[in-house]
């Protein structure tokens, strides 16, 4: 019996399905567990709460400053900035992209307006319904095609499993499913742009939707992590090469529309096209304020290292490295090396396009 019959891809199909409900089961419970260290939000961090105080200023009090929302017990963020207004006066802000913060105002404004729960007076209530629909559903959407895609690219029954397995319980993307944050959109969008780009290469007249699909997660992975615009050039370089014409007229339309609604939300919300983290220049810094934390003395991990090589030796097999903390990808560097061999042109392409991101980063 090879590793394709039907009676093993059943039985592979019901491993998924455990790995991943069981992932989804823990994750709901850490979720509906969350609570700070003071307890009187469920946020964890300075960059968490500063995403909620944008959430809730946009709903609550129809702004984007967070003057008054920063005030609540267990609200207060380093994460801000401090500008002039259109008021002409001094506000403060999250010092995080609106885009996401704004989409996900929307869903606490339903929720409000059914419930009537606000996340002032119901922070857990709310927070932890918005974790359900905005990142644990998204998760179980992930983890669903990920598995379909291993199981239509693996080679062997043990080799599939190991890998969904690694994906269920081996990143840190069930770590951040429990808190608001940009690195699990931009993970899921990742994983569907190149599943849109593979599908490119694999169908010969493939539908504009895929070159559309991954223009808008291709765009929307770059406007919630910064380094994903390596991978967003990298897209639209391969897909301009592959096939011009739909790149021209599905893929670039996409990018254009997450572009401009980045644009619009940050003018919206800072008078400014240019995000937060570009104000940092002398005569135009506005992170520099008194009693801002990162005009003044870094403590901790804030501090930096001063030696480059000490870290890269961190931040790759330290305490805390990448490959300390998730060794799969050091297997993940073998199984590079083998596709790069293959005949498939997708295996060949998805390993291209994974080395030329590597290289980029370093």
């Amino acid at each position: 019996m090879n590793d394709d019959s039907l009676d093993l891809r059943s039985l592979r199909f019901a491993i998924y399905a455990l790995l991943i409900v069981s992932t989804l089961a823990t994750t709901t419970a850490r979720i509906m567990n969350a609570s700070s260290a003071d307890g009187k939000t469920p946020f964890f961090s300075a960059n968490d709460r500063s995403r909620w105080s944008t959430i809730s200023a946009l709903v609550d009090q129809g702004t984007y400053v967070i003057d008054e929302v920063r005030k609540r017990p267990g609200w207060k963020s380093i994460d801000m900035v401090r500008h002039t207004g259109r008021d002409g006066k001094e506000h403060y802000y999250s010092s995080k992209p609106p885009l996401y913060p704004t989409m996900l105002a929307c869903e606490y404004a339903i929720i409000k307006a059914i419930t009537g729960a606000s996340l002032e007076q119901h922070p857990f209530y709310v927070a932890r319904v918005m974790l359900v629909t905005s990142n644990l559903i998204p998760l179980g959407i992930f983890l669903i095609l990920l598995a379909y895609w291993i199981d239509e690219l693996g080679e062997s029954n043990w080799g599939r499993i190991f890998v969904v397995a690694a994906a269920c319980w081996g990143t840190f993307l069930t770590t951040f499913a429990i808190s608001l944050n940009n690195h699990l959109p931009a993970a899921i969008c990742v994983l569907v742009c190149v599943f849109c780009v593979a599908r490119i290469v694999r169908d010969e007249d493939v539908h504009i939707g895929y070159f559309i699909g991954a223009g808008l997660t291709a765009a929307f992975a770059a406007v919630n992590e910064l380094p994903a615009l390596s991978f967003l050039a990298a897209i639209t370089v391969a897909l301009l090469w592959y096939a011009p014409r739909k790149t021209l007229i599905g893929f670039a339309p996409a990018v254009g529309f997450v572009a401009m609604l980045f644009f619009a939300t940050n003018f919206a919300a800072h008078d400014s096209l240019r995000p937060p983290y570009a104000h940092r220049n002398p005569g135009d810094n506005w992170y520099d304020y008194t009693g801002s934390y990162w005009s003044g003395e870094k403590q901790g991990v804030d501090r930096g290292e001063p030696s480059r090589w000490a870290y890269g030796l961190h931040v790759l097999i330290g305490h805390h490295g990448i490959f300390s903390l998730t060794p799969i990808w050091l297997l993940s560097m073998v199984g590079l090396v083998i596709s790069l061999s293959q005949r498939d042109s997708v295996k060949r392409g998805v390993a291209l396009l994974t080395l030329a991101l590597m290289l980029v980063c370093l």
